[in-house]
């Protein structure tokens, strides 16, 4: 699969096209006002400990296109903000008023629940037994919500009740939301299992639209979400070793065994890195959909060219 162009000054090369084309610029995705609505363009760029860090092969491609199979294979347990693609990489979607914390449900005890534990006992104000183990499993999902940090800051956790009482949910609202979450997660998990993956846990971005909750962002994407695959899990787990994963944990594993965990200088990651890690997007696509990934990889000239062309349709 030859490589696709580079999309790094994708933004600055759209502002120069045309003057409606300025984006509000992410840590991966540039987003466009479009009448009402929004255009969201994912990068090929990649944080790892919210920092920018490079860009790999094929990302923005893969996330749009997973987050559009699982928009699909979830509208019958809450709407979404989707309207259309517009390009393999560009979708069109309804403007609404996304809540201020992240929707984290986690499955079993790793990452950074594992070092909270390691550390204090605890996960967002919920305190787990004694004696657990690296990656075991919960008995029931945890949701674990956290604050969204300013770009260059960490995310935060933080407990349901201070959710609520520090008024970033309302509590009318903050019951459905964790219904929906849990629900969503089921489904995740459904879907991977069907394909011989562990939904580990994953991140959800809810809003409010004509007074209802919805989805927003993306869904079960390897950037929001954790892998493993599941016919190793539990003879990894017996003896203690890292499980298989198909996810960006790679990237921030690699990071970590250089001494980086997002303070100071994070050390020049080479292709070879970049590259792996874009084959392990693919592959995620592939085995997540059952189909095969066929890369569009437009230049950005060519991407703007598409998102004027929507422009000029909706006035």
């Amino acid at each position: 699969m030859p490589l696709p162009p580079d999309a790094t000054s994708l933004a600055a090369t759209l502002a120069n096209v045309d003057d409606r084309l300025r984006p509000k610029r992410g840590k991966v995705r540039d987003i466009l006002a479009c009448a009402g609505d929004l255009l969201i363009c994912t990068t090929d760029r990649v944080s790892a400990f919210d920092r920018v860090l490079t860009t790999i092969p094929w990302k923005g491609e893969v996330l749009t296109g997973l987050s559009l199979y699982h928009f699909g294979r979830t509208a019958d347990i809450v709407r979404n903000h989707l309207v259309r693609a517009v390009t393999a990489r560009t979708i069109r979607v309804r403007y609404c008023r996304v809540l201020p914390v992240e929707i984290v449900v986690r499955g079993y005890l790793t990452g950074s629940a594992w070092r909270d534990y390691q550390r204090i006992g605890e996960v967002s104000g919920i305190r787990l037994p004694r004696g657990m183990r690296f990656n075991e499993r919960f008995p029931e999902p945890l949701l674990t919500p956290a604050t969204k940090a300013e770009r260059g800051a960490h995310d935060e956790p933080i407990s349901a009740a201070e959710v609520v009482e520090g008024g970033l949910v309302p509590a009318t609202l903050w019951p459905e939301v964790i219904r929906t979450a849990h629900a969503l997660y089921e489904r995740g998990t459904q879907i991977a299992a069907g394909r011989g993956l562990i939904l580990v846990d994953t991140k959800y971005e809810m809003g409010v639209l004509d007074g209802e909750i919805v989805l927003a962002d993306e869904v079960h994407t390897p950037d929001s979400s954790r892998y493993w695959f599941a016919d190793t899990y539990q003879e990894l787990f017996d003896v203690g070793k890292r499980q298989r994963k198909l996810d960006k944990e790679y990237l921030r594993q690699w990071l970590m065994d250089r001494g980086y965990a997002g303070e100071g200088a994070p050390p020049s990651i080479p292709d070879e890195v970049r590259l792996e890690l874009g084959r392990r997007y693919v592959r995620a696509f592939e085995l997540l959909t059952g189909t095969a990934f066929e890369p569009e990889s437009a230049t950005a000239a060519e991407e703007s060219a598409a998102l004027r062309s929507e422009l000029d349709v909706t006035g």
